[in-house]
């Protein structure tokens, strides 16, 4: 198997950046957007602050990207992000993902994140295996969360705990709430 690299994204993997997410847009699995991205619009990722941004290179060519983005604005969910994984097409079951998400946790912590989440197509069985093999956990489904394509569409979310959030004991869990 052909060896992953794991690295920073830079302004110039833009357009791979674009070209491996509009795939994905196109293929209707993994995101309700419908809009391709254009090169300028993914390039306004880089100013986000704190925000990892990591893609996967393969024979020296961007396969595969992962991103996080913020939650919510309010100040309370500063250590929560939502993020993205996405790998071109003729780069699936090659260990691009988890590559990607071996990475990726260890750079949310040193940001300073103690939750990341996302949602998934509940018939996107490669991403939701992705994320419980890095520690994610199924907390729901949102139901008819959205339309693609005229059609209602489910998503699972997932979440995992990162650094203190991650290690502090969950012995809360089993009192009843007041």
């Amino acid at each position: 198997m052909e060896r992953v690299e794991v690295r920073t994204a830079v302004e110039q993997d833009a357009a791979a950046i674009a070209e491996i997410y509009n795939e994905g847009i196109r293929g209707r699995g993994a995101t309700f957007e419908t809009r391709e991205r254009t090169v300028d619009e993914v390039r306004a990722w880089f100013r986000r602050e704190r925000h990892p941004l990591l893609v996967a290179e393969m024979g020296g060519a961007v396969v595969g990207w992962v991103a996080a983005s913020e939650y919510r604005p309010r100040d309370c969910y500063a250590g929560v992000a939502e993020f993205s994984v996405y790998v071109a097409g003729r780069a699936r079951r090659r260990g691009v993902g988890d590559a990607l998400m071996r990475a990726f946790v260890p750079a949310l912590e040193a940001a300073g994140f103690w939750k990341v989440l996302s949602r998934i197509f509940p018939e996107n069985a490669a991403s939701l295996a992705l994320c419980a093999r890095h520690g994610f956990r199924v907390v729901g489904t949102y139901r008819r969360h959205g339309r693609l394509d005229g059609a209602w569409r489910d998503t699972v979310i997932v979440e995992r705990l990162l650094g203190p959030a991650e290690e502090q004991e969950d012995e809360d869990l089993d009192r009843p709430s007041r």
